[in-house]
């Protein structure tokens, strides 16, 4: 695939490659690389990589704020080990 230089230096991507790598998104980056043997590399990076988008939904958010305002109350558990935490789970699902 070939693409144009524009006016100073600018290089529009196909907007199905913008898609497919997620730079049509805001705050998508394109680090660029200059090899050795005369090679450029674009590789693209996301402000947020897409299998982490999860974690900004607005319920995620709320979830999260949900939890830090329990741990400033003082409503949280501290477990020594994985079993324990699933132990404890356990339990307080037979109440």
């Amino acid at each position: 695939m070939f693409v144009n230089m524009q006016g100073r230096g600018v290089i529009a991507l196909p907007a199905q490659l913008r898609r497919r790598f997620g730079l049509d998104r805001p705050g998508a980056q394109v680090e660029v690389v200059a090899r050795d043997d005369g090679v450029i590399e674009l590789h693209p990076h996301l402000a947020v990589p897409a299998d982490q988008a999860w974690v900004w939904t607005p319920a995620w958010q709320e979830r999260i704020r949900e939890g830090l305002e329990d741990l400033e109350a003082g409503r949280s558990e501290v477990f020594g080990s994985g079993e324990a935490l699933l132990s404890a789970l356990s339990a307080r699902d037979r109440q």
